[in-house]
């Protein structure tokens, strides 16, 4: 039973597989190439990442896939109704990067308040000929501690970043889908944690109040974006606006406008609306801070994905009966 990781598995999920009985492979195939070396090499199990994807045409193209696994939460690269309607499992591990992903917009956020993402553009250019104006530059940076934190959509990563936000000093406040009161366990190194209640309010309702707003929300059924121009106008004067979730989330154009007005102070982005190739003025901007779409990419969550497909691959498909 050969299963094909065309985005790559952890060192520790592989090796649960194989020690189940599978093959797996982790050579890359092109997308374009997939659905012949699927056939070729009998694959019954495809597992994805961001990169690769199961469309409708490849779902046709291979009637021996038992199995599409994805390796993150969403699961938008993946024809997963029609895939699950032609009898194909279909798995995702949502849970296990949820730490990381909050990390890394804790990072984003630390880093614009001080103008680190652009200072580290700057500083290797002219710090060493123009540091007293660079210095001058830097010196309107903001404290987070007792600021607040609007967070659209409160599953697992909402929730994680909710934790590390209040064990910061920040008030947190959130939009989900049924409004009320949510209890998020603050854990304290060495002194266990404490619950803190924090407030669901609708998202037009959170906007207007918060100082640094972040997307944690699914891609939507219709393509919109849940952040476009009218949104970006009832938020506060200088807000900064942090995307780990999808791209298109976040309305580009509108958020573009909004930074060169100065409505928006900056903007922290892990995703884009066009990856692999995102759009030029965006990712030069300089009140944008990027990354290329690596909130999973810690070695702690790629363990846990990769254990965790190991152990609902062998859930879904048993272990393989050894010759």
């Amino acid at each position: 039973m050969k299963i094909l990781a065309n985005d790559g598995i952890s060192g520790s999920g592989k090796k649960a597989l194989e020690a189940a009985g599978f093959t797996v492979v982790t050579e890359k195939v092109e997308q374009e190439n997939l659905a012949e070396a699927i056939n070729r090499e009998g694959y019954i199990a495809l597992l994805v990442r961001s990169a690769t994807t199961a469309r409708k045409e490849l779902i046709d193209a291979c009637s021996g896939l038992k199995l599409i696994g994805r390796g993150g939460v969403g699961i938008d690269n993946i024809d997963h109704v029609y895939a699950r309607s032609k009898g194909i499992i279909v798995i995702n591990t949502p849970a296990a990067s949820s730490q990381s992903v909050a990390e890394l917009v804790m990072a984003h956020l630390f880093g614009i308040v001080r103008g680190l993402h652009d200072s580290n553009r700057l500083m290797p250019a002219k710090g060493n000929t123009d540091f007293e104006s660079l210095k001058k530059k830097y010196a309107k940076g903001i404290e987070l501690r007792g600021r607040t934190l609007g967070i659209i959509g409160f599953g697992r990563i909402g929730q994680s970043l909710a934790a590390y936000a209040l064990g910061n000093g920040i008030n947190v406040i959130a939009s989900d889908l049924e409004p009320g009161i949510r209890n998020i366990e603050v854990e304290i190194a060495g002194y266990g944690s404490v619950q803190v209640a924090v407030q669901i309010k609708s998202l037009m309702e959170v906007l207007p109040l918060c100082d640094f707003i972040s997307m944690h929300v699914p891609k939507q059924s219709n393509g919109a974006a849940v952040i476009g121009e009218g949104e970006i106008a009832i938020m506060k004067d200088g807000a900064i606006i942090l995307n780990a979730a999808r791209g298109g989330s976040v309305d580009e154009t509108a958020l573009i406008n909004a930074l060169n007005s100065g409505k928006i102070a900056g903007a922290g982005l892990d995703v884009f609306e066009n990856e692999p190739n995102p759009r030029a003025d965006l990712i030069a901007h300089p009140k944008v801070s990027l990354t290329p779409h690596i909130g999973a990419a810690t070695l702690e969550a790629q363990d846990r994905i990769g254990t965790e497909l190991a152990t609902l691959i062998q859930q879904h498909l048993g272990t393989p009966v050894k010759s």
